[in-house]
């Protein structure tokens, strides 16, 4: 499985970006799409999350200010963020979470940086 994310790059505090992740295989196969991140010197957090049926998910800091969505024709996840703050700089990770009856497996990306100056 292989996760292609992109779209990272530098804003300004107040300003906006949109990630984008290209799982291989249909986006039916995954039980859920996320996105993570990793500042400097920090362990990895959940950014927010989308299940098949397209419920989501978010973590406290982002509530309102980031919004995760999917194109099933177009076999995408996106991270719309808006109202970027310094504190969202990190590498942002696209995870796909495959489960069955007996396992689940998760799958990462390689990584997309984005940068918010103030």
């Amino acid at each position: 499985v292989q996760l292609q994310a992109s779209g990272g790059g530098l804003a300004q505090a107040g300003g906006s970006l949109t990630l984008s992740c290209e799982p291989s295989g249909s986006l039916y196969m995954y039980s859920l799409m996320s996105w993570y991140r990793q500042a400097p010197g920090k362990e990895r957090e959940l950014v927010a999350d989308i299940t098949t049926g397209g419920d989501t998910n978010y973590a406290d800091p982002v509530k309102g200010r980031f919004t995760i969505s999917r194109d099933i024709d177009k076999n995408m996840v996106y991270l719309q963020m808006n109202s970027l703050k310094p504190e969202d700089t990190a590498v942002y990770y696209c995870n796909a979470q495959e489960t069955t009856a007996r396992n689940t497996w998760n799958y990462w990306g390689q990584g997309t940086l984005v940068t918010v100056s103030s």
